[in-house]
């Protein structure tokens, strides 16, 4: 048998080599995508505004052998975009892997939002994503060799629940644009998919989700568990890596089979 080293059905998932950036990598989801594109062997730009969350962040990287810079970065500020990109590819040559991930929420009766708050909640989530993939595909092709954008989507861009509609209609607008933006880029080698993820415990969440609430809605998601940040690797990994070359539009669901569920 041959060793995982050598085993194509390893290898194709190596990052060395390849840098990724991280939107709102401080903590959740973007922290533990960091982590994990780095143990891949890619370079890790991880980008957020808690900037010294990511420090300590960037300090785990490198205590693992991992190569990891931090740079702040407000998703909603086109400027803010620009310069980080531009400062990521300074100090790391490159630009192949976009992560976007940084978002917010909110849990209102649908009367209780404000303008303020749909706006801060569709910029950073929808707009975010949209101004950082126009300008990292602008840079990618500088480089001419394609690259691979994934946006972090939502089972609630698919599925309606109370308290949160301007983050399901941001979650149903980015899974949409995902599709748009893969069938424009396609031409120049630059993949657009997303990663649809289910209940996730993070430290956002975790109160509620240990609650009296949280076990009836844990009852209706068929494998009756909530998943974990580790559970969405083998998306993320497949996706950013020549594993997935031929994919592009495509949106992986991770909620344990919640969509299947009527309830």
């Amino acid at each position: 048998m041959s060793s995982p080293s050598h085993n194509p059905a390893f290898t194709i998932f190596d990052l060395t080599g390849r840098t990724a950036l991280v939107t709102g990598a401080s903590s959740g989801i973007g922290r533990h995508f960091a982590l994990t594109l780095a143990a891949a062997g890619a370079e890790v730009v991880v980008t957020a505004r808690r900037v010294d969350r990511l420090h300590a962040l960037v300090a785990e990287i490198h205590a693992s052998g991992g190569k990891a810079h931090a740079m702040a970065l407000d998703v909603t500020q086109r400027t803010a975009i620009q310069t980080c990109l531009d400062a990521a590819i300074q100090t790391c040559g490159s630009l192949d892997i976009i992560v976007n991930n940084a978002g917010i929420s909110d849990t209102k009766n649908v009367l209780k939002y404000n303008d303020d708050d749909w706006d801060a909640i569709l910029d950073t989530n929808l707009k975010g994503a949209w101004m950082m993939t126009q300008e990292a595909a602008q840079r990618m092709l500088t480089f001419d060799r394609g690259g691979s954008i994934i946006n972090v989507s939502s089972i609630l861009a698919r599925r309606v629940t109370g308290g949160v509609g301007p983050y399901s209609a941001a979650k149903a607008g980015l899974s949409h644009l995902t599709r748009s933006m893969a069938l424009e880029l396609a031409r120049y080698a630059i993949r657009v998919n997303a990663i649809a993820p289910g209940y996730i415990v993070t430290e956002l969440n975790e109160e509620f989700l240990g609650s009296a609430a949280g076990d009836q809605l844990k009852s209706r998601i068929p494998s009756r568990s909530f998943g974990e940040a580790a559970s969405l690797d083998g998306a993320l990994l497949l996706l950013a890596s020549d594993a997935g070359r031929y994919m592009t539009g495509a949106e992986i669901v991770v909620d344990g089979g919640h969509l299947c569920s009527s309830l």
